[in-house]
């Protein structure tokens, strides 16, 4: 599949021939079972001033955390007693302490006996490392969009070049890497769209996310128009015609977006889910957008159950199929 067949089908083909593509693709490279992540979000703390982002620095309003070691275990073994396929753990970028962090990874897959994925921004190769052989097997980066100088307006001080560099480090270290990007970005075109795609190709990335951009209101774009679950429903489909092999999620901010949204989501090639396990206390300060829907495993489940496919926690937990 090359730019202008990606091209077409993002842009002309018609929507629900793409979807069904989609779906046999899908049902073909992956079959019917739907992955759960458990999410911890478990520090808001960023350096970085991301001009979309309400995690951002310069963002006085929003009140600060870091959970303790014990409170990210506690969380973790709640996920996994209900059954999800791995954790990730998330915060803002320059938040975690690398030797901390490894400790946890290490108690996370020593006691718990469950992968651990990672999505804390762009460090150096040695914390990289350092994760890595504490028991790390994933890595989220996503490079947010594939247009160069889009992505320097949206991230003063910070380059394209140098994420997909940590990407690259990444995938020599051995860890399953994972990017992604934002559909309905202000200054976004198709073509770019295009390009995000055919970068997590060349990367050859084991997971894609594309969520919609949802505004902040404390963030420089509080006022532009957010994205469209329509066309991110699209591009998720474009995804998995171009990357049949990746893992695609269907993402909170799609479900912040429209009811439903997750299980439309999965129906359009996406085939993994990450209800959030962050302390209930906390959720609200993790804003990296506004009026982020509260994703149980209630949630996943009805998603999962909606879109007519399976995973493996059907039958634990209410709502499961």
């Amino acid at each position: 599949m090359d730019r202008a067949e990606i091209l077409h089908l993002l842009n002309d083909a018609d929507g629900e021939a793409v979807r069904a593509a989609a779906g046999r693709e899908l049902l073909r490279a992956k079959g019917e079972r739907v992955f759960v992540r458990g999410l911890i979000e478990f520090s808001n703390v960023c350096r970085r001033n991301c001009r979309y982002c309400g995690l951002r620095a310069q963002n006085r309003a929003l009140a600060r955390y870091t959970l303790s070691q014990q409170e990210v275990l506690d969380a973790a073994a709640r996920a996994v007693a209900l059954g999800v396929d791995s954790i990730v753990l998330q915060s803002g970028e320059g938040a975690a302490d690398a030797a901390w962090l490894a400790e946890v990874v290490r108690e996370i897959t020593g006691s718990l006996s469950v992968p651990v994925a990672l999505c804390v921004g762009e460090r150096p190769e040695r914390d990289y490392a350092l994760w890595r052989e504490a028991g790390a097997t994933r890595y989220l980066l996503k490079h947010e969009t594939a247009d160069a100088a889009l992505y320097a307006r949206l991230h003063p001080g910070h380059t394209l070049a140098e994420r997909v560099a940590c990407l690259r480090v990444l995938k020599d270290l051995g860890y399953a890497t994972g990017t992604g990007f934002m559909t309905g970005l202000p200054g976004q075109s198709v073509e770019s769209l295009a390009d995000d795609i055919l970068l997590a190709r060349e990367l050859g990335v084991a997971m894609c996310g594309a969520g919609p951009f949802i505004p902040q209101a404390e963030t420089p774009l509080a006022h532009a128009p957010g994205g469209t679950a329509a066309q991110n429903l699209r591009v998720l489909s474009v995804l998995r015609l171009a990357l049949p092999e990746a893992d695609l999620p269907a993402t909170t901010a799609l479900a912040s977006l429209s009811p439903g949204g997750q299980a439309g989501g999965l129906r359009a090639g996406a085939n993994v889910l990450m209800p959030s396990f962050t302390p209930e206390a906390r959720r609200a300060d993790y804003r990296i957008y506004d009026h982020k829907a509260p994703v149980s495993m209630e949630d996943a489940a009805r998603a999962i159950a909606a879109a007519g496919r399976t995973s493996g926690i059907s039958g634990r937990i209410p709502g499961a199929a």
